[in-house]
């Protein structure tokens, strides 16, 4: 390869010398290409002895070939281990065929197509062929089209293909979001910056990375039109640009973030420069902000250089860091955030400190570093949000746009229920149980769950039958039939796994894994119709392949094939064997991988080098692949080998490995009205205080997809404790107002081996009364479900009542009613009317109850066809822009309204049963 890169050269210094035409560049300004060719250099360094860059040996033009070291002198490591470079090519190729076929390519500066349509990579997906596929079903779409009306239009195309569904943090790639028909928040911008790149439309996918007024995140996406870049909600076509139902939580929003990929250097405010991208600040596209300078010094006041300074929002009743900076030699750094509280904590050397800052009043502030891990102190403070407003879209929306834009996504919904309805039916499912031999209601669960990927889950079962099973001995079990591990498989993985994995991958961990080596157990096989502890073991953490959050791939045949037989021999006596061989082959580089994208465990096998964290699963991965039951820790994260025990793995100790010394922690707990039993990740988390003064969070969470955690009386409430490593450990617990203000407080306390700690969980609460906030006409009506006449009064009764206009299908009226399902109970123990109204017939037929669980039996649902109800709410409540749905009341049949919430809302339900429980 170093050879060809020297012919090249040489021809180019041919060129000029004996008067050859001018190589066309892609990238026009030496100095840049100079400094790529330089990066792409030190990166083909690190794999001089692979055959990872072989692709550079492939013949292209002079533009490919500096697309090409452009990408790969910025991509992360996973993605030159993970992919052929020929697939790169390819995408490069279909992005110049773009450029020049669309009308607009001409048009587009070359900075900002090489940083925001050239990359195939949006977030941490894994890269598919979508570019190809997508350029050619929207080209003709979209070529006759101005450049903004393509932009809107291509959403329009995304809608027919994906709607939103909350789901696990692991992003699907665009082409397996296409095949299920929906995706969460992040995966839907990923497809839709995707779809918009394959048309060499500029655009990236833009992160609030944690909401201020309200728990959870969004993700949405900016294009790129005339020389200025706009906003939209990823398959939720508007009419307009810079327009979604996120306008109002924008608006209150502290930090919005995108990644420019490669060294950019465009106008925005830089927050992170790394060896991969470019971590951009574009909060003022939407909020009002304010810039604070933080000063870090130590104890006797001198400035501290090089301090790691987080910037932190509450959110799931933990303090987050949504942005890092490092201090200059004058121990200083800067944020411009939306205008509300943050907790800032500095770090160094295993010293910390931290401060409240509100942005927009304070300025600048100094945090010294004058604690270590070990203090303990308890600390309340109150954090606000930014205040509400909406941001105005691009241009005004006519009552015509509104009504053709309705219609379009009707049909588009149409289009893609179309296609929803080939998925597998429980008729077929029954059929296929009968065949196979497996029970309905298992195979009907899996198919269901399946989506777009059922044809490869029917694959893998319909090949898993020759397959024998290897422990168990339940009965049952028929020639042809299928396999009971196979069946345990399919519920190890995720539903997401079910929705995007091929059936080569499954196939590969059913058929290519071993036993268990006996000397690595202490238990008994039983025979019974559930399985063993052995099994259990072999199920869990031997045959799965989910191990953390990466993509499943098949991996067990290819180690069983190269992992040397006298190191298989003896990790398989002694697992720790494997650990050191890891130690010693796998460099780990974090500063090559600063995403964190999970490196497929073969891809870490080429590179020999990774992250910390694709590391971790290599290992993980190749223990599997020997038959070592493996794991990482899903509350602490440290990664474990099974040896007669779980025991703990340091890469880092010089010898051997030993688990930790614990002790035991309870809290007690005095209940506030409304509240007896807090959650975690709701009201309350734990966090380690690392040795480097560091925050990690435990993952204590039954839920994942929808953020619900464990309680307080399931983890905390004695005579049960929770043992805990030894150290030093932060309780944070906090209160949501309905303003959105929370009410916080932080307890640090150590841990000590074998004694047991007890530390104080308090919700702060505000004693103040109910007030009245606002008054309605208890007698305006609206359409029931039947399309008669009543008014609230007749449906409701005396007393307080629950109204709510929704907008079907939105993502803040998805959230809400979950919200409200998860606390059926509540709401029907309290046995008052909610009234939920849709603005329209139309999108009351959008509305599908069936699709939030089970919601609360006193629900009545209607229409408010002339808008009465909405407007004597808006106004009543002097809510500033009516469109923000969902909007929720609480009042009496006087008319008198005590709780309003509008918009994007976490924890709605738990919310109002707060207002509930003090009426």
């Amino acid at each position: 390869m170093k050879a060809n890169r020297f012919i090249a050269g040489a021809i180019m210094m041919m060129c000029v010398t004996f008067g050859c035409k001018k190589p066309e560049h892609f990238i026009t300004d030496s100095t840049y290409r100079d400094q790529v060719s330089k990066d792409f250099d030190a990166k083909a360094e690190l794999f001089a002895d692979s055959s990872l860059f072989a692709v550079f040996d492939t013949e292209m033009t002079v533009p490919e070939r500096e697309a090409m070291q452009f990408l790969y002198a910025y991509m992360p490591v996973g993605d030159i281990a993970d992919y052929d470079g020929q697939f790169y090519l390819k995408n490069v190729r279909s992005s110049f065929a773009a450029r020049k076929e669309m009308p607009w390519g001409k048009d587009i500066p070359e900075m900002i197509f090489r940083h925001f349509v050239l990359p195939v990579r949006v977030n941490n997906e894994n890269l598919d062929e979508s570019r190809m596929v997508f350029y050619e079903e929207l080209k003709d779409r979209v070529k006759g089209l101005s450049l903004r009306d393509a932009v809107l239009e291509v959403n329009h195309w995304c809608h027919e293909k994906v709607v939103y569904m909350p789901s696990d943090a692991r992003t699907s790639s665009p082409l397996a979001s296409v095949r299920t028909a929906y995706g969460r928040c992040g995966e839907e911008s990923t497809f839709t910056v995707a779809a918009l790149r394959s048309v060499g439309i500029p655009a990236r996918q833009v992160y609030t990375p944690r909401w201020a007024h309200t728990d959870d995140n969004h993700a949405w996406v900016e294009a790129w039109v005339n020389g200025k870049w706009y906003f939209l909600g990823a398959c939720e076509p508007e009419p307009v640009l810079n327009l979604g139902w996120f306008n109002a939580p924008a608006y209150r929003g502290m930090l919005m973030h995108t990644k420019a990929f490669g060294a950019y250097n465009g106008p925005e405010e830089v927050m992170e420069q790394t060896a991969c991208y470019t971590e951009i600040n574009v909060i003022d596209h939407y909020a009002p902000t304010g810039k604070t300078v933080v000063t870090v010094t130590d104890s006797e006041g001198k400035p501290v250089e090089d301090a790691l300074v987080e910037f932190k929002l509450y959110n799931y009743a933990e303090f987050y860091s949504v942005a890092r900076k490092k201090t200059d030699d004058e121990g200083r750094c800067s944020l411009s955030a939306g205008k509300g509280d943050m907790l800032v904590w500095a770090t160094k050397d295993g010293r910390f400190g931290y401060h409240k800052v509100s942005f927009g009043k304070d300025d600048e502030v100094t945090i010294t570093l004058d604690k270590t891990p070990g203090d303990t102190a308890t600390v309340e403070l109150d954090i606000v949000p930014p205040v509400e407003g909406t941001i105005a879209a691009e241009s005004e929306v006519t009552d015509e746009q509104k009504e053709e834009n309705a219609r379009r996504m009707h049909e588009e919904d149409e289009i893609r229920n179309r296609y929803v309805a080939t998925f597998f039916t429980d008729t077929m499912a029954v059929a296929l149980a009968k065949e196979l031999s497996v029970p309905n209601h298992e195979l009907k669960e899996i198919m269901r769950k399946s989506r777009g990927n059922h044809a490869e889950i029917e694959k893998f079962l319909r090949e898993s039958v020759n397959h024998k099973d290897i422990y168990s001995e339940m009965a049952g079990a028929q020639p042809g039939s299928v396999p009971i591990e196979a069946i345990f498989l399919l519920y190890r993985i995720s539903e997401k796994d079910l929705r995007d994995t091929p059936a080569d991958v499954l196939l590969d961990h059913l058929d290519n894994t071993p036993k268990i080596p006996e000397n690595l157990y202490e238990i008994k096989k039983t025979v019974s119709k559930a399985p063993s502890e052995l099994e259990s073991l072999f199920y869990f953490f031997v045959m799965n392949p989910r191990i953390w959050n990466e993509y499943l791939t098949p991996y067990k045949k290819f180690f069983a094939e190269r992992i040397d037989a006298s190191l298989a021999t003896e990790a398989r006596k002694n697992p720790q064997a494997l650990v050191e061989w890891v130690k010693q082959h796998i460099t780990v580089r974090n500063d090559l991988n600063p995403q964190r994208i999970p490196i497929m465990p073969i891809g870490v096998w080429k590179a020999r080098i990774a992250d910390t964290h694709s590391r971790n699963i290599f290992f993980v991965a190749v223990a599997r692949s020997l038959g070592i039951p493996a794991r990482i820790e899903s509350v602490t994260g440290k990664v474990q080998y099974y040896c007669r025990g779980w025991l703990d793995v340091d890469f880092e100790a010089a010898v051997g490995q030993a688990n930790a010394s614990q002790g035991e922690l309870s809290a007690g707990y005095q209940p506030i009205r409304g509240l007896d039993n807090p959650k975690y990740y709701s009201h309350f988390t734990i966090a380690r205080l690392k040795d480097d003064a560091r925050l990690q969070t435990l993952n204590f969470e039954t839920e994942a997809d929808m953020g619900a955690g464990d309680t307080w009386k399931d983890l905390l409430q004695s005579p049960f404790s929770l043992r805990l490593d030894e150290g030093n450990y932060l309780l944070v617990s906090g209160t949501r107002m309905a303003s959105g203000k929370v009410l916080a407080r932080l307890s640090f306390f150590p841990i000590e081996a074998e004694k047991k700690t007890t530390v104080d969980l308090v919700m702060r609460h505000d004693d103040a009364d109910i007030q009245v906030i606002g008054n309605i006409n208890a007698e305006a009506k609206y359409r029931t479900e039947k399309g008669e006449e009543t008014t609230i009064l007749n449906t409701t009764g005396r007393g307080y009542f629950v109204i709510g206009i929704l907008g079907a299908r939105q993502e803040p009226t998805n959230h809400a009613m979950r919200d409200i399902a998860k606390l059926k109970a509540d709401f029907e123990q309290w046995n008052r009317s909610m009234i939920l109204l849709f603005k329209n017939e139309q999108n009351f037929k959008l509305f599908d109850r069936n699709e939030f669980g089970e919601l609360p039996s006193t629900i009545t649902l209607g229409t408010d066809e002339n808008g009465e109800i909405s407007r004597m709410i808006t106004d009543a409540m002097k809510l500033s822009n009516p469109d923000s749905l969902p909007i929720f009341i609480i009042a009496d049949t006087f008319g008198r309204v005590v709780f309003v919430s509008q918009g994007y809302t976490i924890g709605l339900g738990e919310q109002m049963m707060k207002v509930i429980h003090q009426l």
